[in-house]
């Protein structure tokens, strides 16, 4: 895996991964960017939405769910002081489906947090604090 970031100007920079796809970062304007894409440390937490969601939405396809919709919403708290790293992330997820089984509802978010989302299991080695919760509709 590769990805290469060019400078674009003032705080903006696009990140381009090996794949070919791109997304353009920028910072706030008071820090001389010009609002044009997601922070840095916010793409860091839709990397991690996107990873455990992708491992979620899979387990319950392998258990027959009949799943509609799956939405995460990631919320974190940064460090007061310079490095601002993530402390706490929690993530809910709504989850719309037929006739779902609560308990394989569980057991998938639980899988993907323990064994195989990468980012999750990344961020918790370094001290960050990962919550869980959902909601069945």
């Amino acid at each position: 895996m590769k990805t290469t970031v060019k400078w674009s100007g003032n705080a903006s920079f696009k990140a381009i991964a090996s794949t070919g796809h791109s997304v353009q970062m920028d910072g706030p304007e008071d820090h001389g960017g010009e609002n044009l894409g997601p922070r840095p440390m916010e793409m860091i937490l839709m990397g991690l939405g996107g990873c455990t969601s992708f491992d979620v939405m899979s387990i319950l396809k392998k258990s027959r769910q009949d799943i509609e919709s799956c939405e995460a919403t990631i919320e974190a708290q940064r460090a007061d002081t310079v490095p601002s790293v993530f402390t706490k992330i929690h993530i809910h997820f709504d989850i719309k489906g037929k006739n779902l089984k609560e308990a394989l509802v569980k057991r998938a978010i639980s899988l993907s947090a323990e064994k195989y989302c990468s980012a999750s299991i990344m961020l918790e080695a370094a001290g960050v604090e990962i919550t869980h919760d959902y909601t069945i509709v």
